[in-house]
């Protein structure tokens, strides 16, 4: 089985990254876990918004894409709801 066409494994590396990113951007100070938690998350979420409008994209560069601004929207929601910096 395969997310978003990159595998498990792909997408956890990936999904790191985009989390590394997506910390960087935003200014938050996470752990390795979160960052990862966050870019998979993220990817995963944003691709069913984008399923919803029939808008799907496959491959490595897409998932670290899609997760990078799925983290970015996550990390923001999260600050949204805690009214500090995350």
């Amino acid at each position: 089985m395969s997310t978003n066409g990159v595998g498990w494994l792909g997408a956890i590396i990936i999904g790191g990254i985009a989390g590394w990113l997506a910390e960087q951007f935003m200014k938050s100070d996470m752990g390795v876990l979160m960052n990862i938690i966050l870019g998979i998350v993220g990817a995963v979420v944003l691709n069913a918004i984008l399923a919803a409008f029939n808008v799907g994209f496959v491959g490595v560069i897409a998932y670290l894409i899609i997760g990078f601004i799925g983290a970015c929207l996550l990390i923001a929601v999260a600050r949204m709801f805690r009214g500090r910096r995350v």
